[in-house]
């Protein structure tokens, strides 16, 4: 199943259609067109250099993309100011890096927005951001400050803070690549509980196809700023239709 244009159904959060991007003179996203149902969890894989990023950093407007429509959850994404934050609202990233603020506590990284953007008063977003550390098994990290804990220990915090915004959807842009080894499987492993219990639509750019195969709804394959394939996991990965999927697997999953 290759990048044609998909029938639109009343479940879909998110509806991609024809979204073109340049940097320049450089084509990154070519018609790409996607949708993505409420609770579906999809895993994006492909080179790098392919357009996965691009593609969702364009779901909540962190980039421009210059042709093309996309809508999330019934506001579209134009250059009203209005509707972009309104959509940064129902959409939570993780980054590869942590990006937490170094001078705050865990706790306050974790109550600044639901005070500042949600209104939140601090006793209530406090009860919030306790509620998500307990999720992601770190409530005892509260007090310290981010160069205090360990890198998986900051990503879990990460994913943490956007849960505390009660995200409709949750974009997660290889959030495992900064990390040691040993820390990537605790990452996941918060992932794949999430997953399971929250019922959120998620988008995951990663290369770790193991968390692919326990997760996934979709598996979707991008080279050159394509969709060139995109199925279940099991068809995915034990019947790939093309032949770029085919080799981009076989190396991937030689190492």
């Amino acid at each position: 199943m290759t990048n044609v244009e998909q029938q639109q159904t009343a479940d879909d959060i998110i509806i991609i259609k024809d979204l073109n991007k340049w940097y320049g003179d450089f084509h990154v996203l070519k018609d790409i067109n996607l949708n993505v149902k409420k609770s579906e969890r999809i895993v994006i894989c492909g080179p790098s250099g392919s357009g996965k990023s691009t593609m969702i950093r364009c779901i909540n407007r962190l980039e421009e993309f210059q042709r093309g429509s996309l809508i999330v959850d019934g506001v579209e994404m134009v250059e009203d100011v209005k509707n972009i934050e309104a959509i940064r609202r129902e959409v939570g990233m993780v980054f590869q890096h942590f990006n937490l603020f170094p001078h705050l506590t865990i706790l306050e990284n974790l109550t600044l927005g639901q005070i500042w953007v949600q209104k939140k008063p601090k006793a209530e977003a406090e009860a919030v951001a306790m509620k998500y550390l307990e999720r992601v098994k770190i409530p005892d990290q509260a007090k310290k400050y981010p160069g205090q804990l360990s890198g998986g220990q900051q990503q879990r915090v990460a994913i943490a803070r956007s849960l505390c915004m009660a995200p409709k959807v949750m974009l997660f842009d290889e959030p495992t690549s900064a990390l040691d080894p040993e820390m990537i499987k605790e990452v996941l492993d918060v992932m794949v509980e999430l997953a399971d219990e929250e019922g959120m639509t998620m988008l995951c750019v990663t290369h770790e196809m193991g968390f692919a195969k326990k997760v996934a709804d979709r598996v979707i394959f991008m080279d050159a700023g394509e969709i060139v394939e995109e199925n279940t996991p099991h068809e995915f990965f034990d019947n790939p239709q093309v032949d770029r999927t085919q080799k981009f697997l076989e190396q991937i999953l030689d190492h």
